[in-house]
């Protein structure tokens, strides 16, 4: 067991967050579905009250809580992409159903969790010790939505005129 497992509140929508979540990347499954005693007040018999899974080899525990807790931006998941199929990917099934795409590789999914959806290739550039090359990487960035590696690349390696 992890030492340090995050705990997802969501609105009754666990056990489908948590089956969506991990048909989305590979070495992720459910672990257990715990169902709630007859004398637990806050739901029925039964139901659903947590979910353990693990996302890309990282324990989650989703709880059903109700709607009190809504997820805020104030907590997200960065996804560490290898290439664009896999950006366009995710970024496709994340934002679809009642999802939301957001600025700068961040988008909502549908229970309302906050991702960011970043290629390998972009802290690299970002990273650059040619502060130039990296303002240019950071400026394309900045202007997009779901992140274009190329145009971002394209505006990384432009030479500026003379």
């Amino acid at each position: 067991m992890a030492k340090i497992t995050p705990c997802l509140w969501f609105n009754y929508q666990a056990e489908e967050a948590a089956k969506f979540y991990v048909s989305l990347l590979p070495h992720s499954h459910i672990d257990k579905v715990v169902r709630s005693p007859a004398d637990n007040p806050s739901t029925r018999a039964g139901a659903v009250l947590t979910v353990e899974f693990t996302l890309a080899g990282q324990p989650f525990i989703g709880l059903n809580g109700g709607p009190q807790f809504p997820f805020t931006e104030a907590v997200s998941f960065s996804i560490d992409c290898e290439d664009q199929a896999e950006v366009d990917r995710l970024w496709e099934a994340l934002t679809r159903g009642g999802g939301s795409p957001g600025p700068c590789g961040w988008l909502k999914d549908r229970f309302g969790l906050s991702w960011q959806i970043v290629p390998r290739a972009l802290p690299k550039m970002l990273e650059d010790p040619d502060r130039d090359a990296a303002s240019r990487a950071m400026q394309a960035m900045l202007k997009m939505g779901k992140i274009d590696i190329a145009g971002v690349t394209r505006a990384y390696e432009a030479r500026p005129s003379a």
